[in-house]
């Protein structure tokens, strides 16, 4: 099984950078803690999405494509062509990654699988590739799941695992767990 597991960066998760951070270097820091989990998850081909943030390859490890484009919508079909892959959102740099391990379980009986976000639209989303068009999900949407069910051509298409939180707003570091390992640059910026 060959897959691949990609960071989604978007210029206005910026947005939640606490009063007195850099809204660049706080984007900057929760992509490179999403790609890190991403990067090191066994038997999984890291790739970077880049939706019009520059520089992200300087958080890349040697040899992690980089891709361009135009927007989140375009996501999985920016993805080399594995048998399976997931596109994680950057604004989640604390996400175990044993969510996305159980993303990637429930492709056994589904074609697409979402981490919906507490508030809302999806921290990440795993499917078989190639991705259907009905398929391309919102990751904004206020209920993805719901959204992505009515699309879909049959029933059982859409399975979740557990939800997990997104940053969004400056009051939703509040949600960062000090107790859980990694986002380093995030918590760097924050101390």
């Amino acid at each position: 099984m060959t897959r691949v597991a990609a960071v989604l960066v978007t210029p206005g998760m910026a947005e939640a950078a606490p009063p007195g951070v850099d809204p660049a270097e706080f984007l900057t820091a929760m992509a490179e803690d999403t790609y890190e989990m991403v990067a090191g998850l066994e038997l999984v081909r890291p790739v970077i999405l880049s939706a019009g943030v520059p520089g992200l390859e300087d958080i890349a490890w040697p040899g992690t494509p980089v891709l361009p484009i135009a927007s989140p919508a375009d996501a999985f079909a920016a993805l080399p062509q594995e048998e399976e892959g997931v596109i994680v959102s950057a604004d989640a740099p604390d996400l175990p990654p044993l969510l996305i391990g159980k993303l990637f379980r429930e492709l056994g009986r589904a074609h697409l699988a979402v981490c919906p976000a507490e508030g809302g639209g999806a921290v990440a989303v795993a499917a078989r590739l190639p991705v259907p068009e009905w398929a391309a999900p919102d990751f904004d949407e206020p209920d993805v799941v719901a959204a992505m069910r009515r699309r879909a051509p049959g029933p059982r298409m859409v399975a979740t695992g557990p939800g997990w939180h997104r940053l969004r707003k400056p009051q939703d570091v509040a949600r960062l767990d000090p107790g859980l390992e990694g986002w380093d640059n995030t918590r760097a910026l924050l101390t």
